[in-house]
């Protein structure tokens, strides 16, 4: 393979949205809630191939609508080159709606009636854009109508003259050919004799033919294995991948065996089965991973089962697909993990190299106005009505606005709450901001959460992209009741947001009639490390240089995918806030400030007496928040 392409693969089919069943050991007509992932067996090849490193690109069309959207921002989020993601303004992104009843009662339901990615195009790209990759890869089910055939074959064409390998993954869905009834989705295989004539009039165009015993007895017309696999040697010289379930898989190259005896054996790990949807492009992408580097077959195959059988154990198909990092990690302790899904360094590290959102926050200017308690105070002190807080905290966000527009290489973020707030939320809500979103009971101690022990179910009202903040008031020399009490809310709480897949940020703040120390921050966090808290987040209030070192250090050794720590304000003068970013210059960790009074404090109880209109509030919050901004930039030009 040529060396000087920019993608590794291009992957040519279906992409679409799963709607899953949360319910396991439902049926599907009893499924009270789903969640939505991306699906259809290309896209998830290509979100798979990404995820594992490679420089994959999908080519596709979706619906002009929500999920349409959806499917090109999963994509891309995932490192996927989206450029050849046509958008069709006739026609729907396909769906399919999904279940686990048990370990072997998947049911299935296609909705793809003239779906979009049925209906891509030859003129949806060029020559040049297939000639730019190493690869091409295209599915079956992409072969089964007159327009999805010319189409492939036009870019089966562009691959041969440009010297790309030709990749068929046979993804034989019997629904999709018009061989069952509309619903039955979940049937695997049906023999089809004009199914078999079909697939064996376009292997020989494949460099890699790939498949489960049963689409390799479609493609080679026998239920025999052995005879299936000769009648499709006899087409084609390309490598064939014969995925063989829980015993793994095999590779042929040259002449077919006279009987599986024979075949070289390339065994994964055994492991529960939860789902085996998306197994086999889980176990594609894993084997692309290895092939497209020129790996030998031994470890492509062992990354083909060891991505298989993670999907195998998670629920989703997408989704469920490990990182580079969590794969290479599961292939050195495969056989002491028999429940991936209850491995607790295996699920951290799926969590913060998979699920977290992929923007790389590093200058971060928050203003923080989830106050409660203290904004309820000062509505009382300044005679104004308790209803204005909903207002004043909607104002803000047009204050956060303002100076935005100011901010040039900065990030703008915002700490909102829910209790005055939930109108400010849905303003800020997918505008692409870092959003911090509060859960403490204001002030407690030990820590309550707002709405009681029922965090989960909170949360899951809760967009993905609202950050979980947790301020409790933590001293590691409280007595050990009050610390355990603590302990166990904070720790609940991560479990919640790990379940959840929203990133967490944990605020520390010692309480004020204990000593405290540059050892208290230190060991406060080395103490919830210990604990198995690893927040995505911390927020502390500024340090000595030398502890900023020190937390530096710390977090590199427990929790190297830490996002980084945001310094609070405590309402403290402008002026000891400006000598606390100083301080932090040089230290890579302190990604930013999420500062609140100091910032709005005094505008807000002028408009609340009346003295400020609308405007003359935001204008003043806009020019103190910038005024901080433009002391972060200068604590940014300093040299450690």
């Amino acid at each position: 393979m040529s060396t000087d392409k920019t993608l590794d693969l291009i992957c040519l089919g279906r992409a679409a949205v799963d709607i899953y069943g949360e319910q396991i050991g439902s049926r599907l007509e009893d499924m009270s809630s789903f969640a939505k992932y991306l699906g259809g067996s290309s896209g998830n090849i290509a979100y798979g191939t990404a995820r594992l490193g490679l420089k994959s690109a999908m080519l596709t069309r979706v619906g002009d609508e929500h999920m349409g959207r959806f499917v090109r921002e999963e994509l891309a989020r995932a490192g996927v080159d989206v450029s050849h993601v046509v958008t069709d303004k006739e026609r729907l992104t396909g769906l399919v709606l999904l279940g686990i009843k048990d370990k072997d009662t998947f049911p299935l339901i296609f909705y793809r009636n003239d779906c979009a990615d049925m209906a891509v195009d030859s003129g949806d790209f060029t020559p040049e854009f297939i000639g730019s990759s190493k690869a091409l890869l295209i599915t079956g089910t992409h072969f089964s109508t007159d327009q999805t055939y010319r189409t492939s074959m036009t870019a089966l064409e562009y691959a041969k003259a440009a010297g790309a390998k030709r990749i068929l993954d046979i993804d034989y869905r019997p629904v999709l050919w018009g061989l069952t009834s509309l619903g039955d989705g979940e049937t695997r295989f049906i023999s089809s004799e004009g199914v078999t004539r079909h697939l064996q009039s376009i292997l020989p165009h494949f460099d890699l033919i790939v498949g489960t015993e049963e689409e390799v007895h479609i493609a080679g017309g026998s239920t025999d294995t052995i005879t299936a696999l000769q009648a499709i040697r006899a087409l084609t010289g390309a490598t064939i991948v014969l995925k063989l379930g829980a015993q793994g898989c095999t590779v042929l190259d040259g002449d077919i065996p006279a009987s599986a005896d024979a075949f070289v054996t390339h065994s994964g790990v055994r492991v529960d089965v939860l789902n085996v949807l998306g197994a086999g492009d889980a176990f594609m992408s894993g084997f692309l991973r290895g092939w497209l580097h020129g790996e030998s077959y031994e470890r492509c195959c062992a990354y083909a089962n060891a991505c298989g059988a993670l999907v195998v154990s998670r629920h989703g198909c997408a989704p469920a697909i490990p990182s580079a990092e969590e794969l290479d990690d599961y292939m050195a302790r495969a056989q002491s993990i028999p429940r991936p899904d209850l491995d607790e360094r295996l699920n951290y590290l799926h969590r913060v190299t998979t699920q977290r959102n992929s923007a790389q926050w590093s200058d971060l200017c928050i203003l923080a106005f989830d106050h409660r308690k203290q904004l309820f105070d000062m509505a009382r002190e300044e005679g104004a009505d308790l209803s204005r807080i909903k207002q004043l905290k909607r104002l803000l966000v047009k204050a956060t606005e303002l100076g935005a527009k100011g901010i040039g290489d900065s990030q703008v973020g915002v700490l909102v709450d829910d209790t005055y707030g939930q109108d400010a939320l849905n303003d800020v809500s997918g505008r692409g901001w870092w959003i911090g979103r509060p859960v403490e009971f204001p002030s407690s101690r030990p820590l309550e959460l707002e709405g009681g022990r029922s965090v989960s179910a909170r949360l899951k009202t809760w967009p993905k992209e609202h950050i979980v903040k947790c301020l409790v008031f933590y001293h590691p020399e409280d007595c050990i009741d009050l610390r355990m009490a603590q302990e166990r809310q904070v720790r609940e709480l991560y479990k919640a947001c790990c379940d959840s897949g929203h990133e967490m940020l944990l605020e520390l703040i010692p309480p004020r009639d204990q000593d405290v120390t540059d050892n208290v921050y230190i060991d406060a966090m080395a103490r919830f490390y210990n604990l198995g808290v690893k927040p995505d987040w911390w927020k502390l209030p500024p340090q000595s240089p030398a502890n900023w070192r020190r937390i530096s250090d710390l977090i590199a050794q427990r929790s190297p995918h830490c996002r980084g720590v945001v310094m609070l304000g405590l309402d403290a003068p402008a002026e000891e806030l400006k000598k606390g970013f100083m301080d932090s210059a040089g230290f890579d960790i302190c990604k930013g400030f999420a500062v609140g009074r100091t910032i709005f404090s005094a505008p807000s109880r002028k408009w609340l007496r009346g003295e400020f209109n609308d405007q003359a509030l935001i204008d003043a919050v806009a020019a103190n928040y910038l005024e901080l901004v433009a002391c972060w930039k200068q604590r940014n030009s300093l040299q450690p």
